[in-house]
């Protein structure tokens, strides 16, 4: 195999955890959530860390536990929306493993965002126009880093199952 890693990165709400786990059972891989790696080693939620700490000690948290899980092996690792956006982290990701973007427009994102946003410590306090405003200008900061992905997975225009057959055919 070409990689033994495979990184999975894009926007909160776009579906990286529930794509991950079936990529992982599909090759044989463990899923790993990056936010639930950090919430089990602090014993604090994301939101609980934001709110008592701030951002920047929370991306700092992400680096370390980021460069910790690049040790392991035959695993997929779903980042947060923000993680390859700060501490050098996309360099990382390059460099360590296969990289995927799961890309989504602002309208879904909403759409499945709005319910959730009392997890979501960025958007938590939002009104439904501030928080489409929110995720289109955080994408368009963020595009640089996300589309520095080998791979970009648009459900709008493929299949998941066509694309992880795409992802295993390049990793065997």
């Amino acid at each position: 195999m070409r990689f033994d890693k495979i990184f999975l990165l894009g926007f909160m709400g776009c579906g990286k955890t529930t794509f991950g786990k079936k990529l992982a059972t599909e090759i044989g891989w463990d899923y790993i959530d990056l936010d639930n790696h950090i919430e089990k080693k602090e014993g604090k939620s994301i939101p609980t860390i934001f709110k008592e700490k701030g951002e920047i000690y929370f991306r700092n948290l992400e680096t370390k536990f980021l460069n910790e899980l690049t040790n392991l092996n035959s695993c997929i690792i779903s980042c947060g929306g923000g993680t390859p956006c700060y501490n050098d982290n996309m360099n990382k990701i390059i460099d360590e493993g296969a990289s995927v973007y799961m890309k989504l427009s602002p309208i879904i994102l909403h759409e499945r965002l709005k319910s959730e946003k009392s997890k979501r410590p960025l958007i938590a306090e939002m009104s439904d126009t501030k928080m489409i405003e929110f995720i289109k200008e955080k994408l368009k900061e963020r595009a640089k880093f996300y589309e520095r992905a080998e791979f970009t997975f648009d459900a709008q225009v493929e299949s998941e199952e066509t694309f992880i057959n795409r992802i295993i055919h390049f990793l065997v």
